[in-house]
């Protein structure tokens, strides 16, 4: 195990960004939308303009609601040999979320998403085994009208038992979401006994505003006892000061914020210190959220995350590659690394391209074996004197051969991480496979994954239940590759 992290901070430093932290909330203070979160913050001491909409966080008031703060969070699955918690059992990993795009895997190029996708995404994620959560990677181009959010959610549910993570835009699909979940689950006391979706959202949007809908969903979701986080995600240059210490004292801040919030509705309620915390790309402006900044300030964050004894991490090892070539592994392998030598807990980072826009079937599958490394990073050197293996040296003696011991025997699938798509033949031996790159290795371990049929996890009566509930419901079918595919419901669109 890693027992000292990276560290950018002193504990001085780390201090003095906490007190900038309490600076910012006591004299500059949030933009508050919601009126019930100011309600809430009156309520609990702090100062609130009711016509500016500004509201002033006292440094006591912060102090005695942020040490309510617990130092664990459990991601819960439907079936619970898959709950995972942090920080005990990190790095856990998350898949990218929302892309409106997806890569086609039979024609290669860029089109909209659609609920089937959605399946295939979840039984592969569910199959996968660096993966432990699935944010649910992409939108439904194909929803009704009315089940933005169900058509979603729904073939998610299908395919996979992993803990699942995803958002809602509004109250009423929060509403439908959660009678969908009940009823899988076979009631609203079974859910609340063990709730396999953790809700996200990103209500406080830098700089230092909290919005209306996010707001309004994670006080419901923490009044009613239900997993939520939020991620701060300041941009340096555009929502932050250009200055990565000035971006971490300010998303400080905001999680800050955040986490009273919180702890004022539900002390003790389980939470996340997560962030997207980026610097922009000034010659453009463009969201450079493949940076190795966003790497460094996972470090900063983490450190500030261990300073309040919880549980850190979100989005980081993203990619603005739009193929799947050294850019996007470079990218992805040099941020996550960093976050995870740092103290990170949970990488959201696989599977999308193009700064959250696509997501690609091949990319999730190096990520996969991305994340087995991250893994074994973290599990380190295990040293003990068992395996400083003394008496194993000294049978084998100078000049001979540990291949035949039988100690090594007993660890050879053990010790070394086996991957599955990196390509460790001699030259030749690669070229007689076909001469295949690591995207092509990686779509063929994909097909091989999908192509056989996965059935559902609900059930036929259920299915029934929730189609006459909630009417017009997509069908979210997994379709296996090789098999006759449904027309997709826009033409693809270019990937240039």
């Amino acid at each position: 195990m890693i027992n000292h992290f990276a560290e950018l901070l002193s504990p001085d430093q780390v201090n003095r960004v906490h007190e900038a932290s309490l600076h910012i909330l006591e004299q500059v203070g949030l933009l508050v939308r919601n009126e019930k979160a100011r309600d809430t913050f009156a309520q609990h001491g702090c100062n609130v303009d009711s016509e500016n909409l500004i509201v002033k966080f006292p440094h006591q008031v912060v102090e005695e609601y942020r040490k309510l703060m617990p130092p664990a969070f459990t991601f819960k699955g439907r079936d619970p040999k898959y709950d995972r918690t942090i920080p005990d059992q990190s790095p856990v990993i998350v898949t990218g979320s929302s892309a409106p795009n997806i890569v086609d895997p039979d024609t290669g190029q860029e089109r909209r998403a659609e609920s089937g996708d959605i399946a295939r995404i979840a039984a592969l994620i569910n199959a996968l085994p660096g993966h432990d959560v699935f944010s649910i990677s992409t939108l439904a181009e194909d929803a009704p009208e009315g089940q933005f959010s169900l058509s979603r959610f729904y073939p998610t549910l299908k395919y996979c038992q992993k803990p699942i993570r995803g958002n809602t835009p509004n109250f009423d699909d929060l509403q439908q979401i959660l009678k969908l979940l009940e009823m899988v689950a076979g009631g609203k006391e079974a859910y609340r006994e063990h709730p396999f979706v953790t809700h996200h959202y990103c209500p406080v949007v830098s700089p230092l505003t909290m919005d209306l809908d996010s707001t309004e969903q994670t006080m419901y979701l923490a009044r009613e006892g239900l997993p939520v986080y939020g991620s701060i995600v300041p941009n340096a240059g555009l929502t932050a000061p250009l200055s990565m210490s000035g971006a971490l004292a300010q998303g400080n801040a905001e999680f800050l914020v955040l986490a009273v919030l919180i702890q004022m509705i539900h002390p003790g309620a389980e939470l996340i210190y997560a962030t997207l915390p980026t610097v922009a790309d000034m010659r453009s402006g463009a969201y450079a959220s493949g940076a190795i900044e966003t790497g460094i300030l996972h470090i900063g964050h983490a450190q500030m995350a261990r300073f309040y004894n919880v549980p850190c991490g979100g989005y980081v090892g993203l990619t603005n590659a739009k193929i799947n070539d050294a850019q996007s592994g470079y990218e992805t392998g040099m941020s996550t690394v960093a976050a995870v030598l740092g103290g990170a807990d949970m990488l959201n980072m696989t599977g999308l391209m193009d700064g959250l826009m696509s997501f690609d079937y091949a990319k999730a599958a190096i990520d996969d074996e991305i994340a087995l490394m991250l893994k074994q990073i973290k599990r380190g050197l295990e040293f003990s004197e068992e395996n400083l293996t003394l008496d194993v040296i000294a049978a084998t003696g100078p000049g001979g051969m540990f291949l035949d011991n039988p100690h090594t025997f007993k660890y050879m699938k053990t010790t070394g991480l086996l991957p599955v798509i990196s390509d460790r033949a001699p030259r030749r031996g690669w070229s007689d496979k076909g001469a295949l790159d690591s995207n092509a290795r990686a779509i063929n371990r994909v097909k091989t994954i999908l192509s056989k049929d996965y059935p559902s996890f609900i059930s036929q009566d259920l299915d029934a239940q929730l189609r006459a509930a909630f009417p017009n419901l997509v069908q979210g079918e997994f379709v296996p590759f090789g098999a006759p595919q449904p027309a997709v419901g826009m033409a693809a669109v270019s990937r240039n």
